[in-house]
């Protein structure tokens, strides 16, 4: 294997001459040796992406000349393609507020606008990492505003995601409203209810959280590009600042505007713990939602077995026909990695000191993993598991009927003590609410029968009073 010899402030490095990486990856390479992934390639690609825009804009302004803008910027359309994703691998959790990450896309696209200008990897005479891939850049502005960038499309692809799951707990809701249920209170026999009144309040929650996810977009569009090291725009031209800005807007379809303080957007991360505080409010939803199908879905001997869900795998090694409720496991577990990765989010941001945080990796690896974890969890959720759930309507009713949960429908019409000695009584003789009011002959059967309609005690008002 033959190598290339490149030098920097601490020394000399031999690079392996096939590689689009140069000495700063290698060195990145040497002191993160985790067992951790590498980062977010969405990062990268959006990394690579502020790199097609400042060589666009540099090469418009002149500070460029147009051969070579045009080898950076065609060198970074093929990095976001993903040609050379083997090339960009540093670890996730690297120190230097993300400059290995920034410095690897630098390398590796100043080795291919070498190569595509005719010359050879490591010539950086014909284009330098930081002289031309770089100019008028830092890590401190094109690290956050690629966070920013990659979040923003992620947030859109989930709140479209979280927008089919309330659709199909609607349609749901729709499909069994026919059906009378035990309705429980801290596990215990409450009150009857409708099977699809329980689908319905799922929506709702899903509702507010797709709603609270796609607002917070908003927060994301400030952006800090030309803003360079601290936030000030040292070394950034002001034709340069507002021209990139524009250049990204058209490269991303996005309504990104330039921050009025980017010192701001530069030192402080509390946008993305917002951000992931609505993802891990979504998640208490999802593993509230997914407990609750869970139980419900529970036997199917002995269990409650009023809702059945989709089989999708043998459920056991050991116990022959045991089918487990896997999806619902799935999304629980995602969930919970989300609630985990923003206890991370809010560490990091809050470390964050003087003029920079140094730790924005964490902060972006967490905050990308959630949002793509909850994405694909939420799609699969719906399509695997809620759009195939059904209700067993005589197992929903033979609970209810057994249940004293009807003894709430006389309470405004013999009082509350007698009401209770009503279900009391139902318990210890085995029989039904409906059977002590006429055999007590506190109701004639017609009107108990008009007392204790089910579809009359699931809506708002007193049973049997107009």
């Amino acid at each position: 294997m033959s190598f290339r010899t490149e030098q920097d402030m601490l020394g000399q490095y031999d690079i392996e001459e096939d590689r689009y990486y140069g000495i700063n990856t290698k060195r990145a390479l040497e002191n993160f040796k985790l067992e951790y992934h590498n980062t977010n390639i969405k990062l990268i690609k959006e990394l690579a992406l502020i790199k097609k825009a400042a060589a666009t804009v540099n090469g418009k302004l002149m500070y460029l000349d147009e051969d070579k803008a045009k080898a950076i910027a065609q060198a970074s359309e093929e990095v976001i393609a993903g040609k050379f994703n083997e090339e960009l691998c540093t670890n996730a959790l690297q120190g230097g507020a993300g400059t290995s990450a920034n410095m690897n896309v630098n390398e590796v696209i100043a080795n291919r606008a070498i190569e595509l200008l005719g010359g050879k990897k490591g010539d950086y005479s014909l284009v330098h990492p930081l002289n031309d891939v770089n100019m008028c850049q830092s890590t401190n502005d094109v690290y956050p505003t690629a966070l920013r960038i990659a979040a923003i499309k992620l947030i859109r692809q989930l709140s479209e995601e979280l927008a089919k799951l309330q659709q199909r707990f609607q349609e749901k809701e729709q499909q069994f409203n026919h059906i009378i249920k035990l309705g429980r209170t801290e596990l215990m026999d409450a009150v009857p209810m409708l099977a699809g009144q329980g689908f319905g309040a799922y929506a709702k929650a899903l509702e507010r959280d797709r709603w609270r996810i796609y607002k917070v977009e908003e927060r994301l569009r400030q952006i800090n590009i030309g803003g360079t090291a601290i936030g000030t725009g040292l070394n950034a031209p002001l034709k340069y600042i507002y021209m990139i800005t524009e250049e990204l807007q058209d490269l991303t379809g996005l309504g990104l505007a330039r921050s009025d303080y980017p010192m701001d957007i530069t030192q402080n991360a509390d946008v993305f713990v917002e951000v992931s505080g609505l993802l891990k409010a979504c998640s208490t939803n999802l593993i509230k939602i997914s407990a609750d199908l869970r139980l419900l879905a529970s036997g199917p001997a002995g269990g409650i077995g009023e809702i059945k869900l989709p089989q999708m795998q043998a459920g056991s090694t050991i116990m022959p026909g045991k089918v487990n409720p896997v999806i619902t496991e799935m999304i629980t577990q995602v969930a919970i990695k989300v609630i985990a990765n923003d206890q991370a989010i809010t560490m990091a941001a809050s470390m964050g000191q003087l003029e920079l945080n140094a730790f924005m990796p964490l902060i972006a690896d967490s905050l990308l993993q959630s949002l793509q974890l909850l994405k694909d969890g939420v799609t699969i959720f719906g399509e695997k598991c809620v759009e195939h759930i059904d209700v067993d309507k005589e197992e929903c009713e033979r609970n209810l009927i057994g249940s004293t949960a009807l003894a709430a429908a006389i309470v405004q019409h013999i009082g509350y003590d007698k009401a209770s000695y009503v279900a009391k009584k139902a318990i210890e003789d085995g029989v039904s609410i409906k059977e002590v009011l006429i055999n007590e002959r506190l109701f004639t059967p017609e009107e108990a029968e008009q007392l204790l309609n089910p579809f009359e005690v699931t809506k708002p008002g007193i049973p049997g009073r107009s």
